[in-house]
């Protein structure tokens, strides 16, 4: 059967903007989902016919994802910078579901302008517990069952900064560059179950806060939520198998 060069063309561009993925019996864990990232990312899997518990810390925040609702979302309040909310999480969805098959890792967070010698500690330390430590402890409870059933997906989240800090972010930097070696360990070490570990990093997002943070930026250059769910939807994807401890570029072209 010939497919003519028009209707291929045709059907590249009604599907240049979003891939179309079945993910219908994939249990899948979004922490931080309340924010514009997690909302994304959480609203994508939705869409894709995944069931989708999604976690969060401030309760008003949920309420934009409380109107859209959907049966196959659920919500739970968990700090995952404490590793016993993080193993009750991980247990009661278990408990629930049988399974964790997919966790993004969207919880993260941005203090800077300050040299090294101006920085506070509690900076330094709040860097590395929100970037750093919920990766290592939602990734330390959620591999084990991935490894029993030789399967899963796992992304987080670093950032541009990871790779080339402009200064006055050290701590910024240094939680993200370390999140990118700790997928590379993961990698290596589940490569044999069939887990595939990776990270995006973003530069800056278009979101409504980072608007307010930088009122003078052009916000054309800025790379959409909605885009980068779609990079994370397919690393979760069966077309994604052959990719393990990458840090994929995600910073637009503008």
């Amino acid at each position: 059967m010939r497919t003519s060069r028009a209707n291929i063309l045709g059907s590249c561009m009604k599907n240049e903007n979003k891939m179309n993925y079945d993910f219908s019996n994939r249990i899948v864990l979004v922490t931080g989902g309340t924010g514009a990232l997690g909302r994304a990312v959480t609203s994508a899997f939705i869409e894709s016919n995944a069931t989708v518990i999604s976690s969060y810390v401030v309760d008003k925040e949920i309420e934009s994802l409380k109107k859209d609702s959907k049966p196959m979302l659920q919500l739970v309040k968990a700090d995952v910078s404490k590793e016993d909310e993080v193993e009750k999480l991980v247990s009661d969805i278990l408990v629930k579901y049988g399974r964790i098959h997919i966790v993004v890792n969207v919880v993260g967070g941005y203090l800077g302008g300050k040299s090294v010698w101006e920085l506070d500690e509690k900076i330094w330390d709040k860097m590395m517990t929100i970037n750093l430590k919920t990766a290592f402890l939602v990734s330390k409870h959620v591999v084990p069952q991935m490894i029993s059933s030789k399967d899963g997906k796992i992304v987080h989240i670093s950032s541009k900064t990871a790779l080339k800090s402009s200064g006055y972010d050290s701590a910024y930097a240094a939680s993200k560059s370390g999140l990118i070696r700790l997928v590379e360990s993961l990698s290596e070490e589940t490569k044999e179950s069939n887990i595939n570990v990776n990270c995006i990093m973003p530069n800056a997002i278009d979101t409504e806060a980072n608007r307010t943070a930088m009122p003078t930026a052009d916000f054309t250059k800025w790379v959409k939520p909605e885009d980068l769910a779609n990079v994370i939807l397919f690393l979760c994807s069966v077309e994604a198998k052959v990719i393990t401890g990458a840090a994929i570029p995600t910073y637009g072209i503008g």
